[in-house]
């Protein structure tokens, strides 16, 4: 089951473990005082000035736990690599909370042996609350029972999702073939009578929403039966909406354009404009402080491996917003001949690549001076990844939708290039298209700020990286 918050869909089970996790890390700094002094002050006035300490600890880590995917429905590690990740969560966010219990020592502070102590609880909490939530709670508790209306090549999109992570908010009951319907690619045995009327179909299995894919809906639309069912609270979608939020993605190939036009989202006002804005410039501001070091560093390392004269920077032109054309900056990572023979597609282990560009794109430090097209607000920090001219031209002829996703700025990451890997071919940009315009849809302040922290996944596992 997913709920909607702020424009973005959030699976219920994944929100009961986040409520969970919350808690324990919570109530960790006054296990940890406990330990240390048995009866401490903070103990006996649990909401007193302990209370600010254990926010500000259940705070830090949570979000830390989001940034490397542990709330992510599409997270498929195993048992090593989500301890791995639980570790990664707590050390980075065991380090965040230092830096702030010295930024603020009468309010936070709670001295060295008790913060790690209350890092290894939660560390210990966080793992055996997943592994316990994983094996004992049913994952259907939380799953809405789906009754799909076809069963030809529409409904096939719907059976297509066998992945675990795929039908993490869905379990499906079976499908009602409608007149019309092509294709077998149904599973026979998950056919539902068609002599039998959609309510009765409802009662009988316990149905929560009915997803309409007939492939011909102007073959006998049965519209009294699915408004009998609507006046009895089953919810009633069409097919692309229940894809977009079960996948994160629009589909391309079910999509019409009163889809676009009726469905709800892409929807954006001046205040969220100005937020987003004033929020791009003063990380803009800060990240360059920050990253001043790291950048120096990488120039020097680009003039010593290539010698005094070479290149620092690449600029390239790329569409955006409204197609207007802009200057991107980079650090250059292949040879200043690269693209003799004209403008091409980047590919895995690509031989155009240097030495030093080989390590920037791994680690994502060859992003870092677009940054400035940021702060000169030529891009955002989130929105689709901005393209060359020669390549948009070409997609907007042979994609249906590509232009859609110019209406906002293009970004630095995305929704996007956390769904999907590094693209180098059309079938990629259709792919990721898909992913654009859920987020040109559903685009909020809230989606923005989740894109950004669950970013710093992809740069610490290295996901995408070309």
């Amino acid at each position: 089951m997913a709920i909607r918050i702020f424009q973005h869909y959030w699976h219920l089970h994944l929100a009961v473990l986040a409520v969970i996790e919350g808690v324990i890390f919570f109530f960790s700094p006054y296990a940890a005082a406990f330990l240390l002094f048995e009866r401490a002050p903070w103990v006996d006035e649990m909401l007193g000035p302990m209370l600010p300490r254990g926010v500000v600890f259940a705070g830090v880590l949570f979000v830390s736990m989001a940034a490397m995917g542990l709330y992510n429905s599409r997270q498929r590690s195993r048992l090593v690599g989500l301890i791995a990740r639980v570790a990664a969560s707590i050390i980075g966010g065991g380090m965040f909370i230092t830096i702030l219990f010295y930024i603020f020592p009468q309010q936070l502070h709670i001295g060295r042996g008790a913060l790690l102590i209350s890092l290894v609880i939660a560390f210990g909490g966080s793992v055996i609350a997943r592994i316990v939530f994983d094996t004992l709670v049913d994952e259907d508790l939380f799953k809405r029972r789906v009754l799909v209306y076809g069963s030809g090549h529409r409904a096939a999109s719907i059976a297509r999702l066998r992945r675990r992570s795929d039908r993490r908010g869905f379990v499906v009951i079976g499908y009602v073939p409608a007149e019309g319907d092509e294709g077998i690619d149904v599973p026979s045995n998950e056919k539902l009578p068609t002599n039998v009327d959609l309510l009765t179909l409802c009662e009988r299995h316990r149905v929560d929403e009915i997803v309409v894919a007939m492939d011909d809906r102007r073959r006998h639309f049965p519209m009294d039966q699915l408004l009998e069912c609507r006046l009895e609270g089953v919810e009633i979608l069409e097919l692309v909406t229940f894809l977009e939020r079960e996948t994160g993605k629009v589909r391309l190939d079910l999509l019409n354009p009163s889809w676009m036009i009726f469905s709800q989202g892409f929807g954006r006002g001046r205040i969220h404009d100005t937020l987003e804005r004033a929020f791009d410039i003063v990380a803009s501001l800060v990240l360059l402080v920050v990253a001043a070091p790291i950048m120096v560093l990488t120039a020097l390392a680009i003039k010593i491996t290539e010698g005094p004269k070479a290149t620092i920077f690449y600029r390239q032109v790329r569409v955006g917003q409204y197609g207007r054309p802009f200057r991107l900056l980079k650090f250059r990572s292949m040879r200043e001949d690269a693209e003799k023979d004209g403008a091409q597609w980047a590919s895995k282990n690509d031989s155009r690549v240097t030495a030093i560009g080989a390590f920037t794109r791994l680690t994502r430090i060859d992003e870092l001076p677009q940054i400035l097209n940021v702060l000169r607000g030529e891009m955002s920090f989130v929105g689709p990844r901005p393209e060359r001219p020669e390549f948009v031209g070409q997609l907007e002829e042979r994609i249906p939708y590509y232009r859609e996703r110019h209406t906002i700025k293009p970004g630095i990451t995305g929704w996007a290039q956390l769904c999907y890997p590094y693209g180098s071919s059309e079938q990629d940009a259709i792919e990721k298209l898909q992913y654009d315009l859920f987020y040109v849809k559903n685009h909020s302040l809230l989606f923005y700020l989740a894109i950004l922290v669950q970013t710093v996944e992809v740069i610490v596992w290295r996901k995408g990286a070309r």
